[in-house]
């Protein structure tokens, strides 16, 4: 597949093959999965390779490109390889477009390259404007809750970006449900309102059910969810070995621990559940997601175009049975 410089997006994107979902109380529509960029769009990722993956993304109605100052390898890459496509071949359909920025986690050298003081979060959303090639971005998330920053310093300076005209609407990823309301509150008090929340879920990880998507929906904020697939293990990647370049072949944030022999015979019960969907196992976690009412969109951060389009297989079938969600429970706890 070859996506030259004059690109011309796909003229059936929006035929009905993305659902669209409403994003809290706003006015905002995001589709059912965005494409995160986290691992697979940095420096070290050919660009030809993440321009096939962004643009074939988009032809099949994802508008929604998720991103954060740090991802890469290394730092600040994948937001460069976003602006070069963005400039090349996307910027006449910025208007159809949601662009997603983070920053929190470690991203320079220094006692201000971490955290979120007013220091790094102005510095990182002039650097990322930058880096993508864009002069603003829909949604600027602080990326988690630090402990050693008054949160009334973090929420200034998200309410002062938004003033500014850097960001349209700001977020919030990883914070405790005490520190959500606290910071909820603050914004809606300058009137400047939390969009979306943005947290980790999938079948082995459902820690957002006990308060967070609660308070996310009485609060009218919506919520995207990340690591759908538990970063490979809900797929039959593992079943039978570690493949040499996977995550945990690599030690690309996985190891050997994280496939221990309950956790694979869960995924091996899960896997065979899947097969008599007609789905894939990748396709059922995130369909399994996608279900859910409080859930506004899906992260997927796919390595290759074949794991791309398993993954938009996902939304052929979001339906599942009393029957099937008590299994799957059963299965997962064991």
């Amino acid at each position: 597949m070859n996506f030259a410089i004059d690109y011309k997006a796909d003229e059936g994107r929006y035929d009905g093959r993305m659902p669209y979902r409403k994003c809290g109380n706003s006015g905002i529509k995001l589709p059912a999965l965005s494409l995160g960029f986290w691992w697979n769009f940095g420096g070290i990722n050919p660009i030809e390779e993440s321009r096939e993956k962004i643009l074939y993304a988009f032809d099949n109605g994802i508008t929604c490109f998720d991103l954060a100052n740090n991802y890469g390898p290394p730092f600040g890459s994948a937001e460069q390889t976003f602006g070069r496509v963005y400039k090349e071949n996307l910027r006449p359909y910025r208007n159809e477009i949601i662009i997603t920025t983070k920053a929190g986690h470690d991203m320079w050298k220094g006692p201000y390259g971490t955290g979120s003081s007013r220091k790094m979060l102005m510095a990182s959303i002039d650097d990322s404007l930058r880096r993508m090639n864009i002069d603003y971005v829909d949604i600027f998330y602080s990326h988690r809750y630090d402990a050693e920053t008054p949160i009334d310093e973090t929420m200034q300076a998200l309410v002062d970006i938004v003033r500014q005209g850097k960001a349209l609407y700001v977020g919030l990823s990883k914070y405790p449900v005490d520190k959500l309301l606290y910071a909820v509150k603050y914004l809606r008090d300058n009137n400047v309102n939390c969009l979306i929340y943005q947290g980790k879920y999938n079948m082995l990880h459902r820690d957002v059910e006990q308060n967070i998507l609660h308070t996310l929906s009485n609060s009218g904020i919506g919520f995207t969810a990340f690591c759908p697939i538990a970063q490979g293990i809900l797929t039959d990647k593992y079943l039978h070995g570690i493949p040499a370049d996977s995550r945990i072949g690599q030690g690309h944030y996985l190891s050997r621990k994280d496939i221990s022999e309950d956790v694979m015979r869960k995924v091996a019960a899960l896997n065979s559940m899947a097969l008599r969907r007609g789905q894939t196992l990748a396709q059922m976690a995130t369909a399994w997601l996608l279900a859910k009412e409080d859930v506004a969109s899906v992260i997927i951060g796919s390595r290759t175009i074949p794991q791309l389009a398993d993954s938009l297989g996902a939304i052929a079938n979001t339906s599942f049975s009393g029957e099937e969600l008590e299994q799957i429970n059963q299965i997962l706890e064991q």
